[in-house]
């Protein structure tokens, strides 16, 4: 099957209580179109280990993906169930759009050194570093003369 085909068949659907399960989700979007439900996604929570500490987990991102046979299915889920209430909250339902990038790692759309754990592990502080007091002077201790024209030749 090609993958373009498979995402205009996908829906994302947003904004789903805690109380919401795949069977749930799959029960209430069956009712849709001719064909059957072919996957029902509802991935867990994006760091599990996050959620240790606190004495109630999320069960899920609040989000999911199902995946009909045809393209027209999937249409008459979107037109029916788009800003409707399911189990007390409105929900948004549209196509759902590929990722973009390798499935390898989060995909982000900022620095590395932005992540605190990164910088914990690689960042030390400045006057460990020699960083800015430690320009200018040589071990020493005395300037350095030739700074200027270093790039010279």
């Amino acid at each position: 099957m090609e993958e373009g085909t498979k995402s205009k068949r996908t829906v994302y659907i947003g904004g789903l209580g805690e109380d919401v399960d795949e069977a749930f989700i799959y029960e209430t979007f069956s009712t849709f179109g001719t064909g059957d439900i072919i996957e029902v996604v509802l991935p867990g929570p994006a760091n599990p280990n996050a959620f240790q500490q606190q004495t109630t987990q999320a069960k899920h991102r609040g989000f999911a993906f199902v995946t009909y046979g045809s393209t027209a299915d999937a249409q008459d889920a979107i037109d029916n169930m788009d800003l409707n209430e399911l189990k007390g909250r409105v929900i948004k339902v549209n196509l759902a759009k590929p990722m973009k990038g390798l499935l390898s790692g989060p995909v982000q759309n900022r620095a590395i050194w932005e992540s605190e754990e990164w910088l914990q592990e690689h960042v030390k502080p400045l006057a460990q570093s020699g960083g800015v007091q430690g320009r200018g002077t040589e071990p020493d201790g005395e300037e350095d003369a030739n700074d200027d024209d270093a790039m010279e030749e």
